[in-house]
């Protein structure tokens, strides 16, 4: 996959510049994910289905540590 111009991050990412969070990007068929704090570095792809019940999963979950 190449790599998606169209990167968003999460409302949630932080204050200051916001640099600490997760940015994804749609694509067609897939999801991309990468780390806010090394943009250059590797991203992750997901087919867009997965992704989408991969949220769904930890929107329902109730985890604890």
């Amino acid at each position: 996959m190449s790599t998606p111009d169209n990167w968003q991050k999460s409302s949630y990412s932080g204050s200051g510049d916001g640099n600490a969070c997760v940015e994804i990007a749609h694509r067609h068929t897939h999801i991309a994910i990468r780390d806010s704090k090394a943009l250059a570095g590797a991203s992750l792809s997901f087919p867009s289905r997965s992704f989408a019940s991969f949220l769904d999963a930890l929107k329902s979950a109730h985890f604890t540590r």
